[in-house]
């Protein structure tokens, strides 16, 4: 009995010393290093303030406290920084890539240009929940969702997979309502301007994006509609797609559509990275969100964190992947026809 309680002994102090050993390693890979953040989007914008929000707090809670550098990486609705963070970014846990929610979904609606396999990724986690909405101005053609029947609305969007093209895409060819999209804007901050100066009525955004344009609080833009079936909480009388007359099939392909939108603002990091410094990156990233200096910053800048673990990212592609092929190609064809026009 006694020889196996000194068995017993050995191996637990054998795995403190392992796990002490492996911690060191990784202090000592990181001490003196930096970590890339790209931004798959220009400055200005939500994704921009999250990425410089984790750039100014992340070295606190990282081994070998490395210096933190975020880095605009515009392009195709954040495909660009994707595509670069799977195929030509460090392995070692030096990069991470803040990316569109709707950019993992890409391969699997079609898309040539998503060179990556979304299940691949690390995904580090997501710092918040958001929701899409229409921001139009009160003095453009359409003020109500039921118009959209009828009336033209002109939207100014990014590109590929971004919330700002794929949100009115389906809302024009899966669900029949009368909307112009003018893309190739970098990011929020061009789309809004674009509004401004009259380019376009309005244009798909988050919501918290939405709360810091000056629009809706000198009565200049309104909100036209929410991008969930069920409504937001914090959304006030704003329809969503629920308001809209669906048939069984459009309404699984909504589902199936919005599934993105529970991945938040994925933050990921190339495939093949150590699991020490993976797991050191996803403990520094929580860490650094929870803590209360980090929300203080994020709350002076209109950000609400509300994180999402990797498993929850990982399980909502998984829930992409178990959908029937027929309504996954619904919205493959509405896609692909919409990058044809």
């Amino acid at each position: 009995m006694r020889k196996l309680a000194q068995v017993i002994l050995f191996g637990a102090v054998m795995a403190a010393s392992t796990h002490a050993a492996r911690a060191d390693a990784v202090e000592d890979y990181f001490k003196g290093k930096s970590i890339t953040i790209m931004i798959g989007y220009g400055a200005g914008g939500s994704d921009d303030l999250w990425a410089r929000l984790l750039g100014r707090h992340m070295n606190r809670f990282m081994p070998g406290s490395p210096t933190v550098v975020p880095q605009n990486v515009p392009g195709a609705g954040s495909l660009v920084a994707a595509n670069q963070a799977f195929k030509t970014a460090p392995k070692d846990g030096t990069v991470m890539a803040l990316i569109n929610r709707g950019v993992p979904f890409e391969p699997l609606l079609g898309n040539k240009a998503a060179q990556f396999d979304p299940r691949q990724f690390n995904y580090i986690g997501s710092p918040d929940r958001d929701t899409i909405v229409a921001f139009v101005r009160t003095d453009g053609p359409v003020q109500k969702l039921s118009e959209l029947r009828n009336k033209e609305l002109i939207v100014a969007a990014t590109g590929s997979g971004a919330d700002s093209l794929t949100y009115p895409v389906m809302l024009r060819d899966l669900f029949h309502l009368k909307l112009r999209i003018v893309q190739g804007y970098p990011g929020s901050r061009d789309m809004n301007l674009a509004v401004e100066r009259g380019e376009a009525h309005g244009t798909f955004i988050s919501y918290d994006t939405a709360l810091r344009e000056p629009g809706l609080k000198d009565g200049t833009r309104r909100l036209l509609v929410q991008g969930r079936l069920t409504p937001d909480p914090r959304i006030k009388d704003v329809p969503g797609l629920n308001d809209l007359d669906l048939s069984p099939a459009e309404r699984k392909a909504a589902e199936f559509f919005l599934l993105r939108a529970d991945m938040g603002r994925p933050f990921v990091a190339p495939p093949g990275v150590p699991a020490d410094r993976l797991a050191a990156l996803r403990k520094a990233f929580r860490d650094t969100l929870l803590d209360a200096a980090t929300q203080e910053d994020a709350s002076r800048q209109g950000l609400n964190v509300s994180l999402i673990s990797p498993d929850e990212l990982m399980k909502t592609l998984d829930a992409a992947y178990r959908f029937d092929e027929k309504t996954i190609d619904m919205v493959r064809k509405t896609m692909q026809e919409a990058e044809k026009k």
